[in-house]
């Protein structure tokens, strides 16, 4: 024990070293717009999923009460065996007709929905074709598979094509792609893509977590975008970002699709479901989004005006149009420095670095908000500024 603890000691010293370390701050405040840190302070947040400002929404707090009063805390089993309610069948159906597929099934996260989708659905006759810049689930998904694995480089079209004539010998090829890429706030080319897909029948799986509630006219996110939403063969998604910002995750597909997920899906199988007042702050979520319009346009104006400015300000900012607007730093310790000095300024925001995302690539990522009003992105842009300009990141 001795040996393996002097070896992860050296690992974690080494991460340090390398300006890699994550430390957590904690918050002591409900999630939202404004948040107080352990240490007290009141900070203004720009690094959360919570894009529609759901996390805290009286209608979505209601919703989950009602359900703790009414279906109880915890499900205190897995779903075959007595840990299925009405609750849990009633938010399937809402995310099924929401995508317009046959059926959905829930997960305890998209991380889980991932990881039990591949191995279920595909063996060695089979091929996966992923983009480069997946999420980790995905990749961890594919891992647990024994299909071919082929990646194509990020939103290559032309390296896409190669691939897919690479397996064409195989029985099922399966392209898998995030919606939007959680680091760099692009949206996949899914209207290439199908097209794609059709010219070498092979089917598609999108994982559109970061689009799910906010991207495309009514939300439906980034196949509706691209306005092929109907041919999308399997989604994947989360109830943790903009529909609540809760916990839970569902595949969306065709009935054989969700069939066989419930028989043979491991995390499906052998852990326990969304507790019930999860379940109902789910389906209000779903009510919010479909009932107006006001939030993802006020997010859509809200993200072209942080946009806008960042770009007058000469920062270097991924281009794109989603609420996830990285600053590009490129240096780890860069990073961490600026934005430990931004929440000294009361900008609450992250410094990203390998793994997260490639070496060489570091930066903050900024999320924004339905929630957000003007006043608190000028004080963002003010904040960004002026410590852009102390650490001569911009002039």
């Amino acid at each position: 024990m001795n040996n393996i603890e002097q070896r992860l000691q050296d690992t974690l010293k080494q991460i340090e070293q390398q300006g890699l370390y994550k430390r957590e701050r904690v918050i002591t405040t409900p999630q939202g717009v404004k948040i107080k840190t352990r240490a007290g302070k009141e900070v203004l947040n720009f690094c959360a999923n919570n894009y529609l400002g759901l996390a805290n929404h009286p209608e979505m707090i209601t919703a989950a009460s009602g359900a703790l009063h009414t279906h109880g805390f915890g499900m205190a089993s897995v779903r075959f065996i007595c840990g299925t309610q009405d609750l849990h069948k009633e938010l399937e159906r809402r995310i099924a007709a929401f995508l317009g597929t046959d059926d959905a099934i829930l997960y305890g996260s998209c991380f889980d929905a991932n990881t039990g989708l591949f191995e279920t659905l595909l063996d060695d006759q089979d091929a996966v074709i992923s983009d480069a810049l997946n999420h980790a689930s995905i990749i961890d998904g594919i891992r647990l598979c024994k299909a071919a694995r082929l990646r194509y480089q990020h939103s290559d079209m032309n390296d896409l094509e190669d691939k897919l004539k690479q397996a064409r010998q195989h029985r099922t090829r399966l392209i898998v792609t995030d919606g939007v890429f959680s680091m760099d706030g692009d949206i996949a080319k899914l209207n290439e893509i199908t097209e794609l897909a059709q010219r070498y029948d092979a089917l598609v799986m999108v994982d559109d977590s970061h689009a799910t509630g906010i991207v495309g006219p009514t939300g439906r996110g980034s196949a509706e975008h691209h306005g092929v939403l109907d041919k999308i063969d399997i989604f994947t998604s989360t109830l943790g970002k903009a529909l609540g910002g809760g916990s839970g995750g569902f595949t969306a597909a065709r009935q054989p699709v969700i069939d066989l997920l419930r028989q043979r899906s491991r995390p499906y199988l052998f852990s326990n479901t969304l507790p019930p007042p999860l379940a109902a702050a789910g389906i209000k979520a779903l009510e919010l989004v479909t009932r107006s319009s006001e939030l993802r346009d006020k997010l859509k104006q809200n993200t072209a005006y942080f946009r806008n400015a960042m770009y007058s300000a000469t920062f270097d900012i991924k281009p794109g149009e989603h609420p996830i607007v990285p600053v590009m730093l490129f240096d780890a310790t860069l990073a961490q420095s600026m934005a430990a000095k931004l929440l000294e300024e009361g900008i609450y925001v992250i410094g990203f670095s390998y793994p997260v995302v490639p070496q060489g690539q570091a930066r903050i990522r900024v999320q924004i908000s339905a929630a957000h009003e003007h006043e608190h992105l000028d004080k963002a842009i003010r904040a960004f500024g002026k410590i852009g300009r102390e650490m001569k990141i911009i002039e």
